[in-house]
């Protein structure tokens, strides 16, 4: 049986608490030359929907073209910050293991459903070494939508035209009802993964199918993913 699995990247497998906030409120100096007054919330939301409510309640539109300045001094950012980011964030207990258990599955792919930038998701995964099992070329990415559940039907949709096949089995994680709602849309298994400001309780609430308060048994989450 074939299985997709598209993983979450922040609260999920790795902690980098702050640093999106700093980068918004430089970002939106950068391409406004503004302070920053407002902050949205960021679990579970993509790149492009904090973007727009970033700008619009800071004063300015938010057209593809400002958005896409935006992003622009997004990635620079996290370009400079990339030498930093392994001191500036955490993996997650269990992260490294699980992504390496399930590389040794020859009918598992592993890609992402991350709100983040392509780039930015990159750099997040690497400073500790979890990019070597993602296959980036597949995700779906918070550049392309306000909304989640179209960046689960991309990711989907390039999994099955590189690899020519229909896979039996996809499995969404992540850590906020946002994934867990981007997953049920799909028909996918969700797993939620208490791991971030939602609760064990409050992810089965928004109808995971299976949750877990971290990912730091290896084994029990793979059987998890892969039953």
């Amino acid at each position: 049986m074939r299985t997709l699995v598209l993983w979450d990247i922040d609260l999920t497998l790795v902690d980098y608490s702050g640093v999106g906030r700093r980068w918004y409120a430089d970002a939106l100096a950068e391409v406004a030359g503004v302070p920053i007054t407002h902050l949205p919330s960021f679990p579970g939301r993509t790149e492009r929907s904090l973007a727009r409510e970033f700008l619009t309640a800071h004063g300015f539109e938010h057209s593809d073209e400002r958005v896409e300045r935006f992003f622009a001094a997004l990635t620079a950012l996290a370009e400079q910050d990339r030498p930093s980011l392994p001191s500036l964030g955490r993996a997650l207990a269990g992260a490294q293991e699980i992504l390496s258990e399930l590389s040794t599955r020859s009918h598992v792919v592993q890609s992402l459903v991350t709100g983040n930038l392509p780039v930015l998701a990159g750099y997040k995964l690497e400073a500790f070494g979890l990019h070597h099992h993602i296959d980036f070329e597949i995700g779906g990415y918070g550049s392309l939508s306000e909304h989640r559940h179209d960046l689960v039907e991309a990711a989907i949709a390039q999994a099955k035209s590189k690899h020519s096949t229909d896979f039996e089995s996809v499995v969404v994680i992540g850590d906020t009802p946002h994934d867990v709602a981007a997953g049920l849309h799909h028909g996918t298994t969700t797993v939620g993964v208490a791991t971030g400001r939602y609760t064990v309780e409050e992810l089965s609430e928004s109808g995971a199918h299976v949750t877990l308060r971290d990912l730091s048994d290896t084994s029990a989450v793979a059987k998890v993913l892969l039953a």
